[in-house]
């Protein structure tokens, strides 16, 4: 019977061994309100790697959270009723920077308000004596005893992983006191004796609080906190300049601490003996952007198709770049270089912009384009070789030119954008069919050439024979400002009018302009006039588009079909709208004075012509 429960225990031993993962990092958290976390945390912050867990050190019912067990380190990880922490941050920049094999976990103990001697062991006791009524329930549920609560925390999660760090972030209620690093020094000794934790493998990493630059009412202690180093060998101060913070300057606010976190998390790896990327190491890693400024070197582009953007503005609080509508926390360096890096982006062109301190402006790197109802800054995510059918080959070029045209519709000057096929100018008498390419809410008439290429895919079907060369013509859909119902009216009345003056701009403006500089009309009537030939003309469109372009001209212009033809010798049909495709032949004839019918579009039926007593010549035919 001894045998086997030796061997039992034996194999316990064993089976406890192999749980410890030496890949799963665990880094203790502890410290007052800063470190609890007191800013509103907000949907990004709720999306973390699998690879970042955090040891539920009290229940939280609202998130399913058991004492003592591991979780995903999603905002909050203190308690029920906390908010953004620098751990939040510090955790998900270890995870980006560190191999892929590796987690990391945290253990997370903080009381808002409390003093340093809340987690000395022999001072303990005594300071909840003359804790303030406020704090009694947090300490209840560490059962009055914070301190034991971590270790015992701690103590579970060395059953999972290694314990690599303890970071601290507190401070603020001993402001001015000197002796505050041997006391932080005193929890540190206590907690590498408890845990069985050698000093030159568990630094400890503490954070200043909010600095003077942003008026922190408690800045003073920044240069107590300065002296840690000096009783502590193993430890690093985080700074915290230039970040932003509360109005009650004392806490961070939620930018301050993802910046905090990152620079936590920054000290943490160059104790490892790794650097988080310079600008010099991004540039080595990955591409600038085609979109860019030219000789901007950001944003850039990695192989996993990340963009990383940086930016100098070292007044700035807040600095966030907001792609695709999502929002990345920039951090500032101490010289006051902003900088970030996304998720993996779609391949593609996306708009996006940089917000200064929540106000909305273009990035001074990147070309702007107008899209999302305004000018925007723009990135490119190229695609690999299949992205060649938008990109310019060694092919014959189009053109695409700039065409200003007035809308009767609108009664306002306006300008398109028309690609013209390579061949165009040899050609000058040839017609051509016309794509009309309309964009997607919110862009103009430079969007489809600017942002969507279209001339190189273009100029690469019409070399590859699998189009025919044709004019594309591009406007805006008079949809360039964010829809705004006007007071009192109906939002879905209102919507139906959003950009729906385009359709009469569209038909009545473009095409026939369009038509016009093309149609074989005005060069028919040309040649009629020079001939010496009265000429009336009727057109249920393209009617002011012709007399601009033909004014001064000894033309008259009729109301119907019917008045053009009165007293005329022939009539000509040129256009094929879908009224002249069944006229009414005894109503013509009696206007007219001849019996010359030519059908420029062969769309009458010569039979039926002849038998209401016209001669009819078919173009063509």
């Amino acid at each position: 019977m001894k045998k086997v429960l030796l061997l039992s225990c034996l194999l316990c031993a064993s089976l406890c061994a192999v749980a410890q993962d030496a890949n799963f990092y665990i880094y203790l958290c502890l410290g007052q309100s800063n470190m609890e976390g007191n800013a509103r945390y907000e949907a990004q912050d709720t999306l973390v790697d699998a690879r970042f867990q955090v040891l539920a050190a009290v229940d939280n019912k609202e998130l399913g959270r058991v004492k003592g067990e591991w979780y995903p380190a999603r905002a909050p990880l203190c308690r029920p009723n906390t908010g953004l922490t620098p751990a939040d941050y510090f955790g998900r920049t270890l995870v980006e920077n560190l191999p892929p094999h590796v987690r990391i976990g945290v253990v997370h103990v903080a009381i808002g308000g409390c003093r340093i001697e809340l987690f000395q062991k022999d001072k303990c006791e005594e300071y909840i004596k003359t804790a303030p009524d406020w704090m009694v329930n947090t300490l209840k549920e560490y059962d009055n005893d914070p301190y034991t609560r971590l270790v015992e925390m701690a103590r579970i999660a060395q059953k999972s992983g290694v314990i690599k760090g303890i970071l601290l972030h507190q401070g603020e209620s001993n402001t001015g006191d000197k002796e505050w690093p041997q006391k932080v020094k005193s929890v540190y000794d206590n907690l590498l004796a408890d845990l069985h934790l050698q000093a030159d493998e568990v630094p400890l990493i503490a954070g200043e609080v909010v600095n003077a630059d942003h008026g922190g009412v408690c800045a003073g202690m920044n240069e107590v906190i300065a002296m840690l180093p000096q009783v502590i060998k193993n430890c690093a101060i985080v700074s915290s300049k230039g970040l932003s913070c509360a109005p009650d300057h004392l806490h961070f606010d939620a930018a301050g601490y993802r910046v905090l976190g990152r620079r936590y998390a920054a000290q943490a790896l160059h104790l490892m003996g790794i650097e988080l990327p310079s600008p010099d190491d991004v540039c080595k890693h990955t591409v600038a952007a085609p979109t860019n400024m030219h000789g901007s070197d950001f944003p850039r582009i990695d192989k996993d198709n990340r963009a990383y953007f940086r930016c100098y503005a070292p007044d700035v609080k807040r600095l966030q770049a907001d792609v695709c509508g999502k929002k990345y926390e920039m951090a500032m360096d101490e010289h006051g270089w902003w900088s970030v890096k996304t998720d993996p982006l779609p391949v593609g062109f996306h708009y996006y912009f940089l917000l200064v301190d929540g106000f909305r402006v273009v990035d001074p790197s990147s070309c702007t384009f107008f899209g999302c109802c305004r000018m925007a800054s723009g990135i490119e995510i190229p695609e690999g070789a299949e992205g060649d059918y938008y990109r310019p080959q060694q092919v014959s070029h189009g053109q695409v030119r700039s065409c200003t045209y007035y809308s009767e519709a609108k009664k306002e000057f306006r300008r398109c954008m028309v690609y013209t096929p390579a061949e165009y100018e040899s050609h000058p008498k040839k017609r051509y069919p016309v794509l009309y390419l309309q964009h997607g809410m919110g862009e103009d008439e430079t969007g489809w050439s600017t942002q969507g290429y279209m001339h190189y895919i273009m100029d690469n079907l019409i070399a590859t024979g699998k189009c025919v060369p044709m004019l594309v013509v591009m406007d805006s859909g008079d949809v360039e400002t964010p829809f705004v119902p006007r007071p009192g009216k109906d939002v879905n009345e209102e919507r139906a009018l959003y950009g729906a003056s385009f359709y009469d701009v569209i038909l009545k403006d473009l095409i026939p302009m369009i038509d016009m500089r093309e149609a074989p009309a005005a060069v028919v009537i040309d040649h009629l006039l020079n001939a010496g030939a009265k000429v009336c003309v009727y057109d249920p469109v393209a009617m002011p588009e012709s007399q601009r372009r033909m004014a001064g001209r000894p033309i008259r212009y009729a109301r119907t079909m019917y008045e053009a033809a009165e007293g005329a010798d022939a009539v000509a049909l040129i256009t094929e709208w879908k009224e002249f495709r069944m006229p009414d032949w005894a109503q013509l004839y009696t206007a007219m004075r001849g019996e010359t019918i030519v059908d420029g579009r062969n769309i009458f039926d010569k039979p039926e012509v002849i038998a209401a007593g016209f001669r009819y010549f078919g173009i063509g035919k």
